[in-house]
């Protein structure tokens, strides 16, 4: 597997990135402005010059002059103009990391990761961390203010889910992102491959392709949503940069697929939060399209949804929302919408339930939604099973 692409164009920030970014900015501009100041800056590198100082072996040229010199040619291919100071750090545990600060390159290895990886994986390694800043210094230093922004929102106590996830998916697919830089600096797939599968397992020797056949096995089954924390599971991950190489034009929905997966209630993030918002405008907007469904009520409690609520609002057609869009969770939540839309108006009631139970009926829940009318409407057991005869033969 080779690849030939130019720099600015093989290591573009990831859709996440961007979107995460362009939300930032819009929806916490404060915050932004904070964030990206220059006190902020300064506490951020204070901390970083102590704790590599404290915590690690500074490395110099003299001592190491080959891992010097091949750090430079990495940082040569990704256009990166620094000075450079390597680390080690102890343990038995094979890794590397890159600490951010704004002109100035530190990477520090983990254990004896230098001794176990030929010059092509010590290369990826190289080109994976030093991604990293490259990423963080792109765009005026954005998406390493993401980073600091998500970092203090974790310390703080009232940090709630969705910023969790938020900062999970961002450093998932800023793994992703660190993966093709280093399949960029050797040209290849098969050393950021090997490289990963040798500090994964501690092995001496990898067959890169035939680790790739392997993770490829599990695409046979039905599609496996990452659980990983801050990195992709290497199946994944060797995946991605593959595809990468090979230039797969459908590698963004099947990143999508794999690290994010649809809309759940379970596991919003802030930018599936603004989705979900939308998608709920667009199903009531639908659902109050009928004149007989927009009563003074009706109207009143789509209002306490929305209070920006206007004529205009757009619409959803349901065979949009897809499994790949939203699951079971997302589905009958929209369940739960139009149910309380429903029996805000004695008058409209019938038809409006009718109306809700085909709806539900689309989206695949007909039964949770007749069980929501009984558990949470405080329907009849005789009305739910009368809606359910007309639903059928409605069908």
């Amino acid at each position: 597997m080779r690849m030939s692409l130019e720099l600015g164009d093989a290591l573009r920030p990831l859709p996440y990135h961007l979107r995460l970014v362009d939300y930032l900015k819009r929806a916490e501009p404060e915050v932004w402005k904070w964030a990206s100041s220059f006190a902020a800056q300064d506490q951020h590198v204070q901390e970083v010059r102590a704790g590599l100082l404290r915590e690690t072996y500074r490395l110099t040229p003299e001592s190491h002059p080959d891992v010097y010199a091949a750090c430079r040619a990495v940082m040569a291919k990704l256009e990166i103009e620094a000075p450079v100071t390597l680390y080690q750090a102890g343990g038995d545990s094979m890794n590397a990391a890159l600490f951010y600060l704004p002109g100035e390159v530190h990477v520090l290895f983990y254990g004896p990761v230098l001794e176990k990886l030929g010059p092509d994986e010590l290369a990826a390694l190289l080109g994976h961390e030093l991604s990293h800043y490259r990423l963080w210094s792109l765009d005026g230093g954005d998406y390493h203010t993401v980073s600091r922004i998500l970092d203090h929102t974790l310390a703080d106590p009232g940090a709630s889910a969705s910023h969790a996830n938020t900062a999970r998916l961002y450093d998932l697919f800023t793994e992703v992102y660190a993966d093709r830089g280093a399949a960029f600096v050797t040209g290849a797939a098969g050393p950021s491959i090997s490289t990963l599968v040798k500090v994964r397992t501690g092995i001496h020797a990898v067959d890169p392709e035939a680790y790739l056949a392997q993770a490829r096995e599990l695409e046979a089954g039905p599609p496996r949503l990452s659980e990983g924390q801050s990195h992709p599971e290497i199946y994944l991950r060797a995946q991605a940069v593959g595809k990468w190489v090979e230039g797969d034009p459908g590698l963004d929905d099947w990143l999508r697929l794999r690290l994010q997966g649809p809309l759940s209630m379970s596991k919003l993030d802030l930018i599936d939060q603004a989705e979900l918002e939308t998608l709920t405008r667009r199903f009531v907007s639908r659902f109050v399209a009928q004149e007989a469904m927009r009563s003074d009520l009706v109207m009143s409690q789509v209002k306490r949804y929305f209070p920006d609520w206007s004529d205009a609002e757009a619409t959803v057609e349901l065979d949009a929302i897809t499994p790949e869009q939203a699951d079971d969770s997302v589905r009958d939540y929209l369940g739960f919408v139009m149910l309380d839309l429903a029996l805000a108006d004695p008058d409209v009631r019938d038809h409006a339930l009718l109306e809700a139970a085909r709806a539900a009926k689309d989206l695949g829940r007909a039964e949770a939604f007749l069980e929501a009318l009984k558990r949470e409407g405080g329907l009849p057991k005789r009305e739910v099973e009368g809606l359910a005869r007309k639903l059928k033969a409605a069908a």
